[in-house]
């Protein structure tokens, strides 16, 4: 049975129940759920913060943000998951204090990538409906209109995807929630991918999904499989777009947990170097998507401390991405990206230094012990303008 609830804040757009613990950061269990489910406005409360017919505001100069939050767990316990350790009497001692600290400090970040909020924000590891509205009613969120799209996933763990918008920017339409199943094995789940539809100003519709594909925790070959089948699920979702609309914009973002040049992302996905393509080395399909974040990619030296979006066996990795459509970056009309490439979100106060100089990112947790910092994660963006 669906649920969905209506803030005074904005629109709320959840099913019910399922919680768990982190990623990268300890012991995984890889998840568990039913079939693709897409909700319209039908589905929706009939009233809404923002008047239908109000105009919206303009999205230019405003940015769309990624940011996989690191086990961002309420303190209570779900019965119908493994989130024991994030209690109070559990393995991490996770109580409201800390609690309380993390929210604050999620908001502190993403209110602090631009100068006015971003427009819409996908979010990974975050472990129900209550952590999310507990999220944007945090005091520097606390005065924007940003509704809630978030499905439960089958994780285990109990961790989802989901994507806040900013409702004076971005006029949500639908989302479904996109199923995965491992052929080979019915009994291995994964989060489902969140497909959102909307549309900025004038009608100028955008595809958004949010991603957190499965972890490379028991090794990168031995996982890759896994990937690989999101990929193909993805790029099969993609091709029905492209069969459906012409030129589509369609942003894609999320934790990939493969880099820009792995065959997940760059074949399976079809996702090419934006550099490259703009360069004229490589000829550029319709279907093909555009990766923001492959620039990154060349440009890292972990001993100049030159950042990934996460440090893994002590190297920086880029697996949180934001990719494109060419429709989103190079259309003449509505909004489009405005550089091509994504920004990574490195000030000073998120990373943590160590005595060789060396950075990482400032995370809330280290296998049980508590640093209470930020997430192990950094946040990934772009900025959208105007076309012109």
């Amino acid at each position: 049975m669906k649920h969905f609830y209506l803030l005074s804040i904005g629109l709320v757009l959840i099913s019910c129940s399922n919680p768990e613990a982190s990623e990268d950061n300890e012991n995984q269990a890889e998840d568990q759920r039913p079939d693709s489910t897409q909700h319209n406005d039908s589905d929706m409360p009939e009233q809404n913060t923002k008047p239908e017919n109000s105009e919206l505001e303009e999205a230019h100069d405003r940015t769309v943000v990624f940011y996989n939050v690191e086990n961002l767990f309420d303190t209570e316990d779900d019965p119908n998951t493994s989130d024991d350790d994030f209690t109070p009497d559990g393995f991490k001692q996770w109580d409201e204090t800390r609690y309380l600290k993390k929210i604050n400090d999620l908001s502190t970040v993403l209110s602090s990538i631009s100068d006015d909020n971003p427009a819409l924000i996908g979010l990974a590891e975050i472990e129900n409906k209550k952590v999310l509205v507990d999220l944007i009613h945090a005091p520097k969120l606390r005065g924007k209109n940003y509704s809630i799209v978030h499905e439960e996933s089958p994780d285990n763990r109990g961790i989802d995807v989901a994507l806040l918008i900013d409702e004076d920017v971005f006029k949500y339409e639908y989302h479904e929630s996109i199923r995965i199943d491992f052929p080979w094995d019915s009994d291995i789940k994964t989060r489902d991918i969140l497909h959102v539809v909307g549309h900025f100003q004038n009608n100028d519709k955008v595809h958004i999904f949010v991603n957190h594909w499965p972890s490379r925790r028991d090794g990168i070959p031995e996982t890759e499989p896994k990937r690989l089948e999101v990929a193909g699920r993805l790029r099969e979702k993609l091709d029905d777009i492209y069969l459906d609309e012409n030129d589509p914009k369609i942003i894609v973002m999320g934790d990939f947990n493969d880099g820009p040049d792995n065959k997940s992302v760059e074949y399976v996905l079809n996702c090419m170097n934006t550099n490259s393509v703009l360069k004229g080395q490589h000829d550029l399909k319709e279907d093909q998507l555009m990766n923001l974040s492959y620039p990154h990619l060349l440009s890292i030296d972990f001993k100049h401390n030159e950042l990934g979006t996460l440090v893994h066996d002590g190297q920086w990795e880029i697996l949180d991405q934001m990719m494109c459509s060419q429709a989103a970056l190079l259309n003449k009309e509505g909004i489009v990206v405005e550089s091509i490439g994504a920004s990574i979100f490195n000030p000073d106060w998120i990373l943590y230094k160590r005595k060789d100089g060396s950075s990482t990112p400032n995370k809330t947790y280290g296998g049980p012990k508590y640093y209470g910092g930020y997430s192990d994660h950094l946040p990934v963006y772009l900025t959208l303008k105007n076309a012109q």
